[in-house]
This record gives structure tokens, sequence and C-alpha cells, in this order.
């Protein structure tokens, strides 16, 4: 049955095979929600396939290639229907190195994942939002390395401030409209995206964060629903922040 508090029954999830995706798909589908991932990994998306049943969809797909956004969001429309929420959640940390050492090409790839692919996303499915009349709801996941910028990481936290202003410019355009559009800004959280961190680099986060240890994939699972549900009416442009104690504005 679908839960009273979700403001829709299609939800895309993009970078859902894994990590934060994984876990606000599986609470979304908890809640009633018909969830789509999207991800690039065909082995995750066959995992989210088998672990939530033939109910939700999955497609693959790299979300810096514009063509294949815009195939996706045609094939998921057709498929399932116009999606009320989109959580942008596919992300990459890049390389741990000073600014003057880091390497051009891994610094637009960063770029290229955390802003330019939830740029391509909104841009092809908000649309199909606005033209089925649909209470939509958005939700980008930055983080608070987007609000305070963490030393041998610039390039991720410059990504993920765009992110967090591209979440604000876009609430204001449709305010007026029955869209919310927001953002979850993290401390670090647990997941498989350590693996491209250094040890070094691990220990300075969890040292920033006054409760002493890593948020979890459900918590930050349990922000999201409520920014997806109808519930959540008054806010948009918005920036939520995890932290832990971290954040300081």
């Amino acid at each position: 049955m679908q839960s009273a508090h979700l403001a829709a029954p299609v939800a895309v999830i993009t970078g859902a095979a894994s990590g934060i995706g994984l876990a606000i798909a599986q609470r979304l589908a908890r809640d009633g929600a018909r969830v789509v991932a999207w991800d690039r990994a065909p082995d995750g998306l066959a995992r989210f396939e088998q672990a939530l049943g033939a109910a939700h969809g999955a497609v693959q797909v790299d979300v810096t290639n514009e063509a294949a956004v815009q195939a996706a969001a045609a094939l998921t429309a057709q498929r399932w229907g116009p999606p009320q929420m989109l959580v942008n959640s596919a992300g990459i940390t890049g390389p741990n190195a000073r600014l003057a050492d880091y390497p051009a090409d891994a610094w637009r790839q960063v770029f290229e994942v955390n802003t330019h692919g939830p740029f391509l996303v909104c841009k092809h499915l908000l649309p199909l939002m606005e033209q089925a009349g649909l209470s939509g709801r958005v939700v980008n996941i930055a983080s608070v390395a987007g609000k305070e910028g963490n030393p041998n990481a610039s390039a991720y936290s410059a990504s993920k401030a765009a992110l967090i202003a591209m979440t604000k410019s876009l609430g204001k355009e449709y305010a007026a409209s029955p869209i919310r559009i927001n953002c979850v800004a993290p401390a670090a959280v647990q997941t498989p995206m350590f693996d491209q961190m250094t040890a070094e680099h691990i220990a300075f986060m969890k040292s920033k964060i006054p409760m002493g240890r890593f948020g979890t994939t459900d918590e930050v699972a349990a922000l999201v629903a409520w920014l997806c549900s109808a519930e959540c009416s008054f806010s948009t442009g918005a920036v939520f922040d995890l932290s832990g104690g971290r954040a300081t504005y």
C-alpha cells in the first residue's frame, strides 16, 4: 500500500546500487514507493533487483552522458511512469591530494559525476514532473565538505559546493510550482566510497565530527524520506545538515 507520507509512487535514485543510494532506495521502497535505480554498475543493479524485487526497476546509465540520461528518462517514464521523487546520490570522491598536485583529469571527472551528472538528470526529469503536474520532490546528496571545504579534497569539496548552489537556484526556479527541491549535506558516512580515500583522510574526517563517529546510510535515508514526503511542503532550495555536530553554519 502506498504510504500516505510519500509524495509519489515512482522514485528515481541515481547511484542506487550501493552505499547511501541503496539505503535510500530500500527506505523509500519500504515506505511504499516504486523505486527505479539508475546506476552504471550492472552487477550492482542486478543485486538491487534481487534485493528489492520485481515491483521495482533498474536502468543502467552513465549520468555524465547526456544522451544516455535522456534515453533513461524516456525509458523510465514509458515503463514506470513519470517520477515524483528524484534523489541524486551518484558521486565519487576523487583522489586525496593538495590542489597543486591534483591531476586535472581527475578534477574534471569529479565534477562530471558530482555536479554535471545531477544537472543532466534534473534537466531531463524535472520537465517530466512538470508536464505531468506532479507534486515532485528532488533531493540532491551534497556534503558538509561543500560548505566548509576539506583539505586535500578540493575537487570533491568544490563539486559539492556547486551542487548546493545549483539546488538553491533550482529551488527558486520551481518555488511557485508544486515541486520542492532540497539537498542534504552529510558529514562522512561509512560507505564503499571510503575505498577511494586514504586512511589519513578518513581519520581527519572523523576527527572533525563532535559525536566521534561516522554517520550511517540509514540516517541519511531517514532524512531523505522526509524530504521526499508530502510533509516537506514549505522547504525548498534548502540545505539540511546531517553532520554529527560538525556543521558550523
